[in-house]
């Protein structure tokens, strides 16, 4: 039991002497313990409890629970944010490891009466705001019909809330979709390349060099130097130090910057082979060249990076087919690193990312539903398969968890990211 000057006795015995909150936290047990042990729960729990009573919704609340985690000394709390499809049409969906059987929906975003299809949006976590931005959806008021267009819409929700609302922010100054993003040091973000280009339609779009960035603070984008050629379909992030360069650096790796036709009618898409960084304080684009030679692989696979717990990326990964590579910063080239427990059929995408130190590759399945009767034919039910790989220990673990969803994901318009708490 917590001593008498533990931080969560300080905190429980605080919270209790709050106008209305009289009571104790769980009948029976100290507020000390009561305290840690709804600090422990699951952020679905956490979420779903609030409404209990005005004691356990001013404990779960950030302004408490964050502080009474730090003096507990546990580790950030990362969950898996999961947006389907269209985030308009379909609410994301949170995942806390810790709870695999634990998905916790989010309201969508706002939508609009005449744009509808909504993809290639990216969707980042910087601190408890979850931004969406951007993408490339489809007018019924612009001509001609069934041409998409990207999109410059940003919005933000606080996971810090009780009640999880949309903000609309301004809009990006540049329409793009399909673009690099990262989160910025001090609490913004930063996007650059990108274009037009739809799932649905992908053989042509439009493209663009440009970068801007979001200052939380002044709640404004600011347009930033230009990539040195136009690139979409291209992943970023923020590294700090790089390659011997002492500042913090914007990378933007892979994707396409033209392409070319196939008999005069397919399209061909050109990818890039190379990489390039933005300095964060010098605002000068380096380019970085080549990571493979050609031959090698035809464009580059989903990226995850790992961060440490100062927030600096440590280690950047690629899947390409069955097989996840490290990069190497200072021969700027992929090493292999593992192979996947499962192996993925060429025709099926998945989900890469990273999560506590860890890599993620997410599959959608359909597996046999449990019956209480042997006689009665076994259901499919739509499931998620986790390949998770630790790369320090080199070692695989799979689970399997049913989301909340009605069909099949599919990650050639599905997004993810992670939340760090």
């Amino acid at each position: 039991m917590a001593s008498p000057s533990s931080p969560s006795r300080r905190l429980a015995g605080s919270l209790i002497l709050r106008p209305g909150a009289e009571g104790s936290l769980i009948p029976g047990l100290p507020d000390d313990v009561a305290a840690v042990i709804l600090c422990l729960l699951t952020f679905p729990d956490q979420s779903r409890l609030r409404a209990t009573s005005r004691a356990w919704r001013l404990l779960l609340s950030a302004a408490t629970l964050l502080p009474l985690r730090r003096s507990l000394r546990l580790p950030s709390r990362h969950l898996v944010c999961l947006f389907p499809t269209d985030p308009s049409l379909a609410s994301p969906i949170l995942l806390d490891p810790a709870a695999p059987t634990a998905w916790w929906p989010l309201p969508p975003i706002p939508c609009s009466p005449q744009l509808y299809g909504l993809a290639n949006f990216a969707a980042i976590a910087v601190g408890s705001h979850l931004y969406v931005l951007g993408g490339s959806h489809f007018d019924a008021q612009s001509y001609p019909l069934g041409h998409p267009l990207p999109s410059a819409a940003a919005y933000r929700l606080d996971l810090a809330l009780s009640r999880h609302r949309w903000e609309r922010l301004p809009d990006m100054h540049i329409p793009r979709g399909s673009f690099a993003c990262a989160a910025a040091p001090g609490g913004g973000v930063v996007v650059a390349g990108g274009g037009s280009r739809h799932p649905t339609l992908p053989s042509s779009g439009s493209r663009t060099s440009s970068t801007e960035w979001y200052d939380a603070a002044t709640r404004t984008w600011n347009m930033a130097t230009a990539m040195p050629r136009e690139r979409a379909g291209c992943v970023g992030f923020v590294a700090h130090g790089a390659g011997g360069v002492g500042e913090d650096e914007f990378w933007v790796m892979g994707g396409y910057d033209r392409y070319t036709t196939v008999g005069g009618v397919a399209p061909n898409d050109l990818y890039c082979r190379d990489a390039m960084a933005l300095g964060l304080w010098s605002g000068k684009w380096r380019e970085i060249g080549d990571m493979w030679v050609e031959g090698e692989r035809r464009r580059l696979g989903p990226v995850a990076a790992i961060s440490a717990e100062d927030g600096k990326v440590t280690d950047v990964f690629m899947l390409d087919g069955d097989d996840i590579f490290r990069y190497d910063f200072a021969s700027n080239g992929w090493s292999k690193e593992a192979t996947l427990r499962r192996k993925i059929p060429e025709t099926e995408l998945c989900g890469f990312v990273s999560l506590n130190g860890e890599l993620h590759v997410l599959k959608s399945a359909k597996l046999p539903a449990e019956t209480l009767h042997p006689r009665r034919q076994l259901k499919k039910r739509l499931a998620l398969e986790f390949q998770v790989y630790n790369p320090l220990a080199r070692k695989w673990r799979v689970f399997t968890t049913y989301p909340p969803v009605s069909v099949p994901i599919d990650f050639r318009t599905a997004a993810l990211c992670t939340v760090e708490l």
